[in-house]
């Protein structure tokens, strides 16, 4: 299984803000229902992590109304071994 986060933009109208946290939280997703906001910082987004195999599993979570505003991204971890051995394949 891989990590993404997921992140959802959403209109900056305090309505409809207001409207697409309501649906987040009504949603009966624990990964919606747990979303970060950036709201009240001006950056209207929510954010989430899961662990699933594929971009689309992850894509199916989020309300269909909200998924053309939708990023999703493969998080990755490194270790400094495996940074050094990367550097040395891509050395002249």
């Amino acid at each position: 299984m891989a990590k993404y986060i997921v992140e959802v933009y959403h209109s900056p109208d305090k309505i409809e803000c207001l409207r697409t946290i309501q649906i987040f939280l009504s949603s009966g997703s624990h990964f919606l229902t747990h979303a970060d906001w950036g709201c009240l910082d001006g950056e209207h987004k929510a954010w989430f992590i899961m662990d699933v195999d594929r971009k689309e599993e992850a894509l199916r979570i989020v309300p269909s109304f909200y998924r053309k505003n939708t990023k999703i991204i493969k998080l990755s971890r490194f270790n400094l071994q495996e940074v050094e051995n990367l550097l040395k394949q891509h050395e002249i």
